[in-house]
């Protein structure tokens, strides 16, 4: 059975940015709906590959905060894609920062046996892409944990993953893996202060080194062919209010280093809210996988809002219409739970207030599925159905999709705008992976 479309466009791009095509892959890893109904979109407009990806705190096997198991996950993605007129062949599923990250606070032990599990259910999900992440420190270790340790954790979870794929049927294509040591935690988070610091190519390659060396030691070998991606510090990041933009001439070394053995390039994270110029000279300097999940759910933020202000502007006065409260709603389940964003957000009150609505951490994201903001949403869509929305109100709120409607190339439909204001963030990243 020969290997499935996804895997060889996959390959194809990694070999063809090796030899220095301009061509990349952009990585979405979110599993908020209209997130991955505009990423469908834009694979189908494109004909292209659409890679998505979960992380481990989104989907894992107790459900993760959007409660769905790798299987679910997976399902789900297919059904969609297939409706949209995307054929599952051109679909690459994977697995981001897999490993014991959501268990982090219990025991190294404990958390790395959970991480491990979730591993093994993605392969036997159908997950191609398989990022193993043992970058950080468990209950009892020292923070940060030393590069060895790390490459020994992750070649266990490979050893998982290795295992689970001699489970599914024969001529099922192996999983391709990416690796690292630098690895910036899920979700970009940073303070102001100096810029991170770029990996060097000698710690690049001594990464290389102790992985190898690792995977030979867990029996693993086989699998070190099929890593595809090394996650490496280019110097982009992101904050609440900051973002390092990319700098190609500080990134030079690393990108001349790029190692002949395992055929590689390099997996950027964080990637948010760089400039779309930004984003096209990362894939030229072989940061060919580009990974973006924030920055997706901000501007389905950012649509939904002005919708709600151009929904006041129509219908405040009205009689006898109620008014959706998404923004009210998103905040009263932020503070009803805050274990999503508190840890992450400092300052007053005042400055905690704007931070759930406005940071560019997006903390918000864990809390559209909340049923109260989701009967609010249904609201707001449903208050603007019966509405013409005028030129005018698109221009002052949601100026791109009001150019758009007024030469024709969007219907000035609430769903339709907030999807087109995701995929104005989807273009930007799909015209820098474009040959």
């Amino acid at each position: 059975m020969p290997d499935p479309f996804s895997l060889v466009q996959f390959r194809n791009i990694i070999e063809r940015n090796r030899r220095g095509d301009r061509v990349g892959t952009y990585a979405v890893c979110s599993a908020h709906p209209w997130v991955l109904d505009s990423a469908i979109r834009q694979a189908v407009h494109d004909d292209s590959l659409l890679h998505v990806e979960s992380t481990s705190s989104q989907v894992n096997q107790f459900g993760g905060y959007t409660g769905q198991t790798p299987r679910q996950f997976a399902q789900r993605i297919h059904a969609v894609a297939e409706r949209a007129g995307l054929a599952p062949e051109r679909v690459l599923l994977g697995g981001d920062h897999l490993g014991p990250y959501p268990w982090r606070g219990e025991a190294a032990a404990t958390a790395m046996e959970k991480g491990s599990e979730l591993v093994r259910q993605c392969v036997l999900a159908g997950y191609q892409k398989i990022h193993l992440d043992a970058s950080m420190a468990c209950a009892g270790d020292p923070n940060p944990l030393d590069p060895e340790t790390v490459a020994k954790r992750a070649a266990i979870l490979c050893k998982a993953a290795e295992q689970s794929f001699e489970q599914l049927p024969a001529g099922t294509a192996p999983p391709v893996y990416v690796i690292g040591t630098e690895v910036p935690v899920p979700g970009g988070e940073v303070g102001p202060g100096e810029p991170p610091a770029l990996t060097t190519a000698e710690d690049m390659e001594s990464t290389l080194e102790l992985f190898e060396r690792a995977f030979g030691e867990r029996g693993v070998s086989s699998a070190w062919e099929r890593v595809a991606g090394l996650v490496v510090q280019p110097g982009v990041e992101f904050g609440d209010n900051i973002v390092w933009d990319y700098d190609p001439e500080k990134a030079r070394g690393l990108s001349a280093a790029l190692p002949k053995r395992p055929a590689l390039v390099y997996e950027a994270h964080s990637t948010d809210y760089q400039h779309p110029g930004a984003l096209a000279h990362m894939v030229r300097d072989h940061f060919a996988i580009l990974k973006v999940g924030p920055g997706l759910t901000f501007a389905f933020r950012e649509a939904v809002f002005a919708l709600s202000a151009i929904e006041r502007e129509l219908l405040g006065s009205r009689r006898g219409t109620r008014l959706s409260r998404v923004r009210e709603e998103l905040d009263a389940a932020m503070l009803r739970n805050p274990v999503y964003w508190r840890p992450y957000y400092r300052g007053d009150e005042d400055e905690l207030r704007l931070a759930r609505a406005f940071s560019l951490s997006d903390r918000c994201r864990y809390y559209w599925i909340d049923p109260a903001v989701e009967k609010e949403l249904q609201q707001l869509l449903s208050n603007l159905a019966g509405c013409t929305l005028a030129f005018g109100l698109l221009s002052q709120y949601l100026p791109l999709e009001g150019q758009a409607v007024r030469a024709a190339e969007l219907q000035a439909e609430a769903g339709a705008l907030i999807r087109h204001h995701i995929e104005t963030v989807l273009e930007n990243y799909a015209a820098a992976c474009r040959a």
